[in-house]
């Protein structure tokens, strides 16, 4: 099993955490504020409070954080990520969800790279499911892209901890694609399908 800490109180922190909790990780909890932080690790059970701004336990880092805030908390921890695995779970989505904010080319999980240290290592995932979808226990299927290979395996190995199926996209390059399939999702919630109650996956007809 992993050890993971999660940076973040939201929706997501809450769907990931219980999950991995319920897959026998170990569980940290992070936010700036550490009386909520204290409640959510309670509520999830068998985890436990970090401080915000000091060395993450967790071998894996979960930046569950909206996406304005990925960069600059990551610049903010600094050489605490050393060695982390960093999985990137934002969508970069404009206001009225139209479009993504950052330019082509590039990607959230790129610039949260760039602010991380060199020995630390991006993963993008999670970004393609919805937070109350996750959370009943389905068996979804996470798409995830990163350049590391041992980073991946990490991140792979934690996905089917949570009963999950991860399907690798290939590397880095491929986020700026994942942050377009976010705002694909969001788009057929408002139209073709017409609610949020679904999930993104892969069926193999062979």
């Amino acid at each position: 099993m992993s050890s993971i800490s999660i940076i973040g109180l939201g929706g997501m922190a809450r769907a990931i955490g219980a999950r991995a909790v319920e897959g026998g990780n170990a569980v940290e909890v992070v936010g700036r504020d550490a009386a909520k932080a204290k409640d959510l690790a309670a509520a999830l059970g068998g985890a436990t409070a970090g401080t915000f701004g000091t060395a993450p336990a967790g071998d894996i880092v979960i930046l569950a954080v909206p996406n304005a805030s990925a960069v600059p908390v990551v610049a903010q921890y600094g050489n605490a990520l050393v060695g982390k695995v960093i999985i990137d779970i934002t969508n970069p989505i404009n206001a009225d969800a139209t479009g993504l904010v950052t330019p082509d080319g590039t990607s959230a999980a790129q610039e949260i790279a760039k602010a991380a240290p060199a020995s630390a290592h991006v993963v993008k995932a999670f970004n393609t499911v919805f937070g109350h979808v996750l959370a009943p226990g389905r068996p979804l299927d996470v798409l995830f892209a990163g350049d590391d290979a041992r980073a991946k395996a990490s991140v792979s190995a934690f996905i089917e901890s949570l009963g999950l199926r991860p399907l690798d996209a290939g590397g880095m390059e491929m986020a700026h694609w994942l942050e377009g399939a976010g705002l694909l999702m969001i788009s057929l919630a408002r139209h073709g399908v017409g609610d949020f109650n679904f999930s993104l996956g892969v069926s193999s007809l062979s």
